[in-house]
This record gives C-alpha cells, sequence and structure tokens, in this order.
C-alpha cells in the first residue's frame, strides 16, 4: 500500500523537477552561445570609406545636395555586419558631433533635416560590430573616432597638394594610387562607376584606406595573396541603382566636378 503514495509524491514532485531542468538548460543555453560578435562576427581590420558625392549623386540619380569635397562613407569592420540588431541607433548619443557630422559625413541623397537615416544604417550595419573594441563601443566612440581618423587622412587636402581636383580632363589612375600611396605609406582601394553609355572611362567614387584593429594604424587593405573585392556597399532604400562601384582599372579616370545645385 505505501506504493501508491510514493508514485503520488513522486507525480507532485515531477513539475518542479522539470522546470529546475528547464531552467537550467535555458542557462546553458545562454552561457553556450558565447559572446554576442563571434564566429562570423570576427573581423581583422577597419575601412574607413569616403566618397565623392558627385560620383555618388550621378550613380543615384538623385541628390540632396552637391558637395566639392571627399565625405564619409562608413567606418566598417571586414567580415561583419549587423552584430547586434537589438542595440538600437540613438541619435541623443552623438549630440556633442552633430555639427561635425552634417559637415564631414552628410547623407547627400536623404531630405531628412538631420540626415539620421544614413547614420543609423552605418551604426546598425557596421558600428555594432566595431562596438567589440573598447576604443568604439559605444555610438560616440564608434561616430568620434570615424571622424578622428577622417580629418587625420585629409584626403580633400592630399590630393590638392599633388594637383588632383575635379576637372572635365582625364586623370590616370596612377595619379590618385601613386599621390595617396606616398603619403600614406599603404596601398588605398579606389572604386569606380563603370562608363555609361556614351562615355569612355570610368568614374572616380570611392577612396578606401585600412586601419588596424589593435591600434588604429594605417596598413594595407589586403594581403600580398589576397584578391581585391569589388564588392561595395549599396546606399539604404535609395532605390535601384544602374551600375554600382567596382575596382578601378589601371587607365583614364574621370574626376567629375561638382554640378550646379538647382534651386
Amino acid at each position: 500500500m505505501a506504493a501508491a503514495p510514493a508514485a503520488a509524491a513522486a507525480r507532485g514532485a515531477l513539475p518542479g523537477r522539470l522546470s529546475v531542468l528547464a531552467w537550467g538548460l535555458a542557462l546553458w543555453c545562454l552561457c553556450g552561445a558565447g559572446p554576442l560578435w563571434s564566429g562570423s562576427h570576427e573581423w581583422k581590420k577597419l575601412i574607413l570609406t569616403q566618397h565623392w558625392p558627385p560620383t555618388v549623386c550621378k550613380e543615384v540619380n538623385s541628390c540632396r545636395d552637391t558637395l566639392d569635397y571627399w565625405t564619409i562613407h562608413g567606418l566598417w569592420p571586414d567580415k561583419a555586419e549587423d552584430c547586434n540588431q537589438s542595440w538600437h541607433f540613438n541619435l541623443n548619443e552623438i549630440q556633442d558631433l552633430l555639427l561635425d557630422m552634417k559637415i564631414y559625413w552628410p547623407d547627400v541623397i536623404h531630405p531628412s533635416s538631420n540626415r539620421s537615416r544614413f547614420w543609423k544604417h552605418e551604426w546598425d550595419k557596421h558600428g555594432t560590430c566595431a562596438a567589440q573594441l573598447d576604443a568604439l563601443n559605444s555610438e560616440k566612440k564608434y561616430f568620434g573616432k570615424s571622424l578622428d581618423l577622417y580629418k587625420q587622412l585629409d584626403l580633400n587636402s592630399i590630393l590638392l597638394k599633388f594637383g588632383i581636383k575635379p576637372s572635365i580632363n582625364y586623370y590616370q589612375l596612377a595619379d590618385f594610387k601613386d599621390a595617396l600611396t606616398r603619403i600614406y605609406g599603404v596601398v588605398p582601394k579606389i572604386q569606380c562607376l563603370l562608363p555609361e553609355q556614351g562615355e569612355k572611362v570610368q568614374t572616380v567614387g570611392q577612396i578606401e584606406l585600412c586601419f588596424t584593429k589593435e591600434d588604429f594604424h594605417l596598413r594595407n587593405c589586403t594581403e600580398p595573396d589576397e584578391q581585391l573585392s569589388s564588392n561595395r556597399e549599396a546606399w539604404p532604400a535609395m532605390g535601384t541603382s544602374t551600375h554600382g562601384m567596382m575596382v578601378c582599372e589601371d587607365g583614364p579616370v574621370f574626376y567629375p566636378p561638382p554640378a550646379k545645385t538647382q534651386h
């Protein structure tokens, strides 16, 4: 007769044991998940990407402004994107940077008054991955460091120093490469728009310079046995681009002057 009460007691204890088991399993899964940026979110270098607004405008056939200086496209960890979808962009975090952001990191396509749409895209896609570094582990640090590196490179002044300025006449791609390599000591990655129908040459649009992950020192973007990737980031929700930028081929290139803004 004692077996029946014992079985009942065991059945009564079962829900509690299952609860403990479920909690333990959940804890094990959480701990076993590892760091947020493990596996496919690992990266080795940072790519500071600057683009030429007149070429961007040509690519998308739509612009808010016409600017006459190179601006920031983004600071991109290689081989990592969208590392934390729960870490949402908050414009209030970079209020102290907005003056410089609007000048050096403008969204030349979208007419938003504070232009934060572009910055949100860059933070969501790249900033959340860069944040694995203590030096970049907040919006303010990420955008602030990007601005610092942009000013440190001073690409606009370097090109002008070598007499490379927007012109209706063509340059050779080597003119850009030689000038930048001489100053920075590393080989830049330069991207162009392919010639459209009726055009003869490619159009310079984007320049990438890479930094070490450890101490933000300039380094080559590719290793000797690594091929240059022709991929480039698309503009967020900008509509269809018919061409896209590719790594420039050796030969003549067009460095377009800004179009006059129409009012």
